[in-house]
């Protein structure tokens, strides 16, 4: 193949890459369909609708309050436990799919139906207004219609994008992003929300100072109130920090508050507090996964009036390791729940079935079945609308016979509608069918919630064809490097199959980052082999070097623990240096200090050695102090030593978070363009000016790294200046590459699940939402890694492209070679998970693994290898050719 084609093929590929994400995409997460308008009671044969006990409703929402926070031992919420000891709360563990975010969770408790997984891309956007559901039936439109009393909400303003011009009084708490001032930082919350305010408390307050006043006010039906501070905490510290009990406490405060007024106030007599989470956190205190404590939030119902139906319930309860306490019920339960209870019929798209616990307090059986029978119906017109033959199935003497769950339910449903029991029916029968009936709504809601997704099936093959010939193309441009060193090719080939196969079990998906562990050291051991063949070095000092790099490679896979299963367990970043803080600025100093010194021995050539030396250390210094600075109000029990000293000595020189970061990073942009202008005029210095850009990119992602995690960077300098030592050829490049920047993204902390999102770096320098800006930032912080060493291997194509032309040989285009190679791999995997998110549509982790995973391969797609390796990369390899 000549080279103009492989140049062509390559090209090919890397454009249909994109297109075919895209087209997989949009039938992979469609919109779903929703019926329009508001419900209405029907009229039945057994009257007018029944009486509802209520007729107002305190929401309290507590972001990520697991079930544990509220009904363990080791909960600071005493006084709603005394409720649910006394009979006047009804506790349950509320069910919430993944994922396990604010905009979905909410969607689903006020709509009763399953939000689209695309909410979840949604929810990274400030400025989206496509996800609202102003045009939607909800229990909060249907309380508004009611026209008893103003809406109140305050809180998160999550509510408030959701619902706009729904609420008569707000005062909305930005979720996302909060403006920095020098004492209130960053506020921000979303797929890993983080909170950069030490005082945690100060979130909380701005809703709390409004809730007196509504108390003593009559004039409202709904009032929402959304806390946020124990979520900031969970992220920050984890479900057992020290802040946690002492939050629980004053949210506990807040429900005693509430409660007290209900009991003392006439206007409040009938009213319902429902305080419940729209998540629950990981042991890391994280969510958006599928763990059990992430989809187990608390959910209790409080009103002196409950001691009526309820005898009460023991609490606090039994340590459940799963997390489900009490009664489990589904989120969209709390819809059709709070219809009956207040007074409206359950939303036009409603999936939840009514919490039959709720049903004694109407006494007369025929107010039950209208409650039931209205519920079913309700639910009947989404199923029908979704499968148009449901009532027109077969019939069957036994429902478990038939092979489809909807004809199934068809069955049963024949069976509700002909049991129906009349008005004057024995209780017996009444008490049966209304058995009957509670269980077809949950099997209707577990098959209708599971099925949420009309996928688009030609979509999807389309996109898996379009990937096929991306693969075949990216093969094509490769095939002279593989044909040529078919056995030096065999273990990045062997990756790509490997990794492949591997996409079709959730357990290895979840757990990706052994696979990438083991591959690496496996490749390094082979490295140090086949060094020592070609007797090019020393073989004691090969032996040290290799050494000392699989030992790099094995402290970066203990410094985060990640994944599913032992997110949480003891590591290096979050376990040891909590404990050993001088150690982590020890190291944190030394990374700066071997950036420092290459800068200043290699950059500013044009300038004087002393003053290119000063221009390098205040260039470093802006860098570090911003970093200080950013931990103190991020972190600042991880301060220790002269780190704490001189973060305490520059936070009262009045220069705000937002001034440093744009101090520094504006510093490393003007120093990056100096470089490379400067490069073309220096004919003796080629390798010294590309070495220059490569540090100053270093220094960047150090300031978008967490400082646990910048000791890592200082690791793989260490690693990249033994490998570029070990004269290593273009597919042993290639194959090193690869390896190590996956294997840097989970040493990072990255994982396949929406949890490990780290957003906290993700405004550095950025006062307002832009979403350009935001994107390359979030997308650094957490591609550190990858982005460090696309970076390094370009460093390493120059020096052997170099070598070859020393050599005299004809043959230089390393970069098309080496992309080629990325390429296969990159197209492949993309062949292998589209295969599997196909395949296993309907497995019960879909939407929890293999949809995560999906929406990774699209960022290591799009934004690493297309951005980075072959953007970046391409960019940075021809100013290495022009300045060699």
């Amino acid at each position: 193949m000549t080279s103009r084609t492989s140049t062509l093929s390559l090209l090919a590929a890397n454009i249909i890459i994109p297109i075919a994400i895209l087209i997989f995409a949009s039938g992979f997460f469609p919109y779903k369909p929703f019926l329009p308008g508001l419900a209405q009671y029907e009229a039945l044969e057994y009257g007018p609708p029944p009486e509802a006990p209520f007729n107002k409703v305190v929401f309290m929402v507590v972001d990520a309050l697991r079930s544990d926070f509220v009904y363990s031992n080791n909960s600071g919420f005493l006084f709603t436990q005394s409720l649910i000891s006394n009979g006047d709360a009804i506790p349950f563990t509320a069910h919430a799919t993944s994922p396990t975010i604010t905009m979905p969770r909410i969607k689903a408790i006020t709509t009763g139906s399953t939000p689209s997984f695309l909410d979840l891309i949604l929810n990274f956007a400030e400025s989206d207004t496509s996800s609202t559901l102003a045009t939607q039936d909800t229990w909060l439109a249907q309380m508004k219609a009611k026209g008893t009393g103003k809406m109140i909400m305050y809180g998160d303003d999550t509510w408030l994008k959701l619902f706009p011009d729904t609420f008569d009084r707000a005062d909305g708490t930005s979720s996302f992003f909060v403006s920095v001032s020098q004492d209130l930082v960053v506020v921000r919350k979303s797929v890993a929300e983080y909170i950069l305010n030490q005082d945690f408390t100060e979130v909380d307050n701005n809703v709390t100072r409004h809730v007196p006043e509504e108390l003593r006010n009559d004039d409202w039906n709904t009032m929402v109130l959304h806390y946020l501070g124990l979520d900031h905490i969970g992220h920050k510290t984890g479900p057992r920090g020290p802040n946690m009990i002492p939050k629980q406490h004053e949210m506990d405060g807040i429900v005693k508050s509430i409660y007290e007024a209900m009991t003392n106030k006439e206007h409040l007599q009938s009213t319902l507090l429902v305080l419940c989470g729209d998540h629950g956190m990981n042991d890391a205190g994280n969510h958006g996964g599928s763990a059990p404590g992430e989809t187990s939030p608390a959910l209790v119902f409080v009103s002196p009036k409950l001691r009526s139906i309820n005898s009460g319930h023991r609490a606090p309860a039994p340590f459940e390791e799963d997390f489900q306490y009490y009664s489990t019920v589904e989120q969209s339960d709390i819809a059709p729940t709070l219809g009956s209870l207040l007074g409206f019929p359950a939303p036009r798209n409603n999936l939840g079935a009514m919490i039959p616990d709720f049903l004694p307090f109407w006494p007369k059986k025929s107010d039950q079945v209208q409650i039931l029978l209205r519920n079913a119906r309700q639910i009947l017109g989404v199923v029908t609308a979704a499968f148009p033959s449901f009532e027109a199935a077969t019939p069957a003497t036994d429902c478990r016979d038939l092979s489809s769950n909807i004809d199934q339910l068809s069955c049963q449903w024949k069976i509700v509608t002909e049991s129906q029991p009349k008005l004057e029916d024995d209780d017996l029968a009444i008490d049966k069918w209304l058995q009957i009936t509670t269980k077809w709504l949950q099997e209707a809601r577990d098959i209708m919630s599971s099925t949420a997704s009309n996928y688009d099936v030609r979509k999807l093959a389309t996109g898996q064809v379009v990937s096929t010939l991306a693969l075949l193309l990216g093969v094509a441009a490769a095939f002279p490097t593989l044909a040529s060193s078919f056995k030096e090719s065999t273990p990045i080939l062997l990756i790509s199959l490997l990794y492949g196969i591997m996409m079709f079990a959730s357990s290895y998906v979840e757990e990706e980052q052994h696979f990438w562990y083991w591959a690496t050291s496996a490749w390094l051991v082979l490295l140090w082999i086949k060094c020592t063949r070609k007797q090019t070095r020393n073989n004691i000092l090969l032996a040290a070097s290799s050494i000392l790099i699989l030992i790099v490679a094995r402290l970066a896979r203990r410094w985060n623990q990640t994944g599913q299963k032992w997110a949480g367990e003891p590591d290096i970043a979050r376990t040891f240096f909590s404990e050993h803080r001088l150690t982590l600025w020890t190291l944190v100093g030394f990374t700066y200090l071997w950036n420092l010194q290459f800068l200043a021995a290699r950059a500013f050539h044009r300038f004087p050695q002393m003053a290119a030396a000063g221009i390098s250390t205040a260039l470093v210094t802006a860098a570090l102090t911003f970093k200080l600075a950013f931990t103190h109000e991020d972190s600042p029990e991880l301060m220790a030593g002269i780190a704490k000293y001189m973060a305490d000595s520059e936070a009262g020189a009045g220069a705000s978070l937002i001034g440093r970061a744009r101090l520094a990073l504006v510093a490393i942009g003007i120093a990056m363009v100096y470089t490379i202008g400067s490069g073309f005029g220096n004919e003796k210095r080629p390798n010294p000016t590309m070495r220059t850009v490569h540090d100053l990119l270093t220094l960047f992602l150090i300031t978008q790294s967490r400082a646990t995690n910048i000791p890592l960077i200082l690791l793989f300098e260490i690693q990249f200046y033994l490998l570029n030592d070990l004269d290593l050829n273009l597919i042993e490049i290639s194959t090193t590459s690869l390896l190590l920047q996956y294997m840097s993204f989970f040493a990072f902390g990255g994982s396949n699940a929406i949890s490990s999102v780290d957003l906290s770096s993700a405004y550095n320098g950025v006062s307002g939402y832009n979403v350009l800006a935001v994107g390359i930032l979030t997308f650094a912080s957490n591609w550190t890694g990858p982005i460090y060493w696309a970076s390094a291997t370009t460093i390493m194509l120059l020096r052997l492209r170099q070598t070859r032309v020393a050599g005299k040989e004809k043959n230089v285009n390393l970069l098309h070679q080496h992309l080629a190679l990325l390429n296969v791999f990159v197209t492949s995997s993309l062949v292998f998970v589209m295969a599997a998110c196909t395949i296993l549509r309907t497995h019960l982790f879909i939407w929890t693994v293999f949809s995560p995973k999906y929406l990774y391969s699209m960022a290591w797609s799009l934004g690493q290898h297309l951005g980075v390796n072959v953007g970046l990369g391409s960019l940075l390899y021809w100013l290495g050719t022009m300045y060699q």
